[in-house]
């Protein structure tokens, strides 16, 4: 088989565009700067309904970034930044998302509640066959770091209120950008607030 070049070079650019090692962390850092006011300087917030941005995989950040930026996810939280992510090209997206990805995420404390504990260990590990919700371990792995290559984005040491406020969101199918968000839907469509409350706890104080 003859080496062609050309094709070599597209393949080689189609894999930067979508790899994490060629984004520039540094210009990711700038561009979040107006970012640390409510997500914190290297992403882990401090307020509960305010998500955790460090250590999330990169795919996942870039494409809730880009949903937010062309309006096809709304959080009235976020409503003062998209007009200024509506500044920012893809590249730039990516660059912000490589910059939180490399980070750690702070380790959060579940409630010591036994009833509730039991019940969000459960719910994530086996889910529940007659409701028909899944196991969260299936997407999120065991310990909650999700899966970057598929986009599944990680739980562990999540914000208690914005893990609650989220499965809600998708309930009610609220929250419905991307392709994500209809198999979550469907996941939440059968859980019960003392559900959400006993996986938003549990999943706030896992880790590895």
């Amino acid at each position: 088989m003859k080496f062609q070049p050309q094709l070599f070079i597209h393949i080689f650019l189609i894999t930067a565009l979508i790899n994490p090692a060629y984004s520039d962390v540094a210009k990711g850092k700038e561009l979040s700067a107006s970012c640390a006011a409510c997500h914190g300087v290297d992403g882990n917030s401090v307020v509960t309904d305010w998500p955790k941005l460090s250590g999330q995989n990169q795919k996942y950040l870039y494409e809730q970034l880009l949903y937010f930026r062309d309006g096809s996810r709304m959080n009235a939280l976020m409503m003062s930044v998209t007009p200024y992510l509506q500044t920012l090209t893809d590249n730039d997206l990516k660059d912000i998302a490589a910059f939180y990805s490399q980070y750690n995420s702070t380790v959060g404390q579940a409630k010591n509640d036994e009833e509730m504990l039991a019940l969000g260990t459960k719910l994530y590990r086996f889910g529940n066959i007659k409701k028909q919700i899944p196991a969260c371990t299936s997407c999120h792995a065991v310990y909650g770091q999700g899966n970057s290559l598929a986009g599944y984005p990680s739980v562990a040491g999540q914000q208690i209120g914005y893990l609650t406020s989220s499965l809600k969101a998708y309930r009610s199918k609220e929250r419905n950008a991307g392709a994500g968000s209809i198999v979550m839907q469907g996941v939440a469509a059968n859980l019960s607030d003392d559900e959400i409350d006993a996986l938003a706890n549990y999943m706030h104080g896992l880790y590895k």
